[in-house]
């Protein structure tokens, strides 16, 4: 008899209205029309992704076919990033505002605001289409930037505009799913596109957005496979931490490139700082402070031969695979990617600092001895570490950009190392630091509109 009623219970529990309710509720339409608008747009935000780096590629190439040439390549090397970099700021400042930058302060600050018409501003479509466009103008002037800060606040963007089409409320919740699918999608990276959203992104991240997140992450790595195949970023690295002098790049590429790493985190934090005083938010003064920043791009490059233009992918490929650098190629890239960073163009800072840890590196390796890919790899975790004091973003980014599964505990190590030596120098994270601003700006708005109401 129990057995029975039990049976009947169950039944009864079955045809309850609340659960036909449930089971209609969960094949309808509208539960079902939040879903696929989101998962179109994480699809978006890898197509748009892998076009947007098959472009920066190409606009990289045709800066180097330009100042190559023979007669005018040393005037076009001269004339072309000052040039660039004034024409990039007018642009941004005129008609894309909040577009400069890496972009990822930004989606940082958003996810700090409380009304839509504030993420809106920093988070617009028109936003995102002007970085992708001046990113690659940027490119094509020299700049020593890179596209994978821009494409997290791209796929933000997107996120954010297709969640609100979809009916979606936790835009909050959005802006994180399309920053770490951006992530994975530029570098090709999900394991790392899910780590930077828990630790750059979301001081308040919450356990409930997993499934957005990894999601996203998901379906914007399966539409940069399909166009893409699966690489690595960086190629392969055979070399494996074994001797005792392998142990000692560790820790010297550990302190050493988190040293150099947060004294370029200070370094454009003050550079910015005064500069936003000198100009006074005038546009001639920021136009012409972009030029002079373009012209000591140029100047650097030109005593480079032209290495320190551009992303610096070529050159931390090549390094990891352990082929020689100049001693003071990351000397070089640090400056013109400090001067890149301080004009305020569009364009990021993460593949010119993977440039620059992995000249540190090899650089490192000439010195203290040991295999120079190693050093390259090492010294790019530590120098990545210091920049950005996100130390599980730099080791797992590092593991997957170089496929060195055999590395994971020095990788780790050379990381906290970095990111100790970083924080014993400059306490102030890069990112979080230059999405205050933004935060500033959007209360000071609100207060100037509270005092007119």
């Amino acid at each position: 008899m129990p057995r029975i009623e039990s049976a009947g219970a169950r039944t009864r529990f079955r045809r309850a209205p609340m659960m036909r309710r449930s089971r209609v509720a969960l094949w309808s339409a509208r539960a079902w029309r939040p879903r696929l608008v989101f998962w179109l747009g994480a699809l978006t935000v890898g197509l748009v992704s892998v076009a947007f780096a098959k472009l920066a590629d190409g606009a990289q190439q045709l800066f180097g076919t330009m100042t190559s040439a023979s007669g005018f390549g040393t005037a076009l090397m001269l004339l072309v990033p000052p040039l660039g970099f004034a024409l990039c700021s007018y642009l941004a400042i005129t008609f894309f505002p909040n577009s400069g930058g890496s972009g990822i302060p930004q989606a940082i600050a958003a996810r700090h605001l409380e009304t839509h018409a504030e993420r809106q501003r920093l988070l617009s479509l028109k936003v995102g289409f002007g970085k992708v466009v001046l990113t690659l103008a940027g490119l094509l002037s020299g700049a020593s930037i890179g596209r994978e800060g821009p494409t997290v606040q791209v796929g933000a963007a997107i996120m954010m505009a297709v969640g609100r089409a979809g009916g979606a409320a936790q835009e909050r919740a959005l802006i994180l799913a399309g920053s770490a699918a951006g992530i994975a999608a530029a570098f090709n990276t999900p394991l790392a596109g899910i780590v930077f959203a828990i630790e750059e992104m979301g001081k308040t991240y919450q356990a409930r957005t997993n499934g957005l997140v990894i999601s996203a992450v998901v379906v914007a790595g399966l539409a940069s496979l399909a166009l893409n195949g699966n690489y690595t970023y960086f190629g392969g690295s055979d070399a494996v931490v074994g001797s005792a002098g392998d142990w000692l790049l560790v820790g010297v590429c550990g302190v050493g490139g988190g040293a150099v790493g947060a004294l370029f985190s200070a370094s454009a934090l003050a550079c910015l700082k005064r500069l936003r005083r000198w100009t006074g938010g005038a546009r001639r003064r920021i136009v012409g402070a972009a030029a002079v920043c373009g012209l000591l791009v140029a100047v650097i490059g030109l005593a480079s031969g032209g290495a320190t233009f551009g992303t610096g992918y070529e050159q931390a490929r090549t390094a990891i695979e352990g082929g020689p650098l100049s001693p003071l190629y990351f000397a070089g890239k640090f400056l013109a990617g400090l001067a890149s960073m301080v004009s305020g163009i569009p364009g990021g800072i993460f593949a010119p600092s993977l440039a620059v840890g992995a000249g540190l590196g090899s650089t490192i390796g000439l010195l203290v001895g040991g295999s120079g890919g190693l050093a390259a790899m090492l010294g790019m975790t530590g120098y990545f570490a210091g920049v950005v004091q996100a130390p599980m973003t730099a080791f797992v980014i590092i593991i997957e950009m170089t496929g060195s599964q055999s590395n994971v505990v020095p990788v780790m190590l050379t990381a906290l190392l970095g990111f100790g030596t970083a924080r014993l120098i400059s306490g102030a994270p890069l990112y979080h630091s230059l999405s205050r601003d933004f935060v500033a700006e959007a209360l000071r708005r609100r207060r100037a509109q509270e005092g007119r109401a």
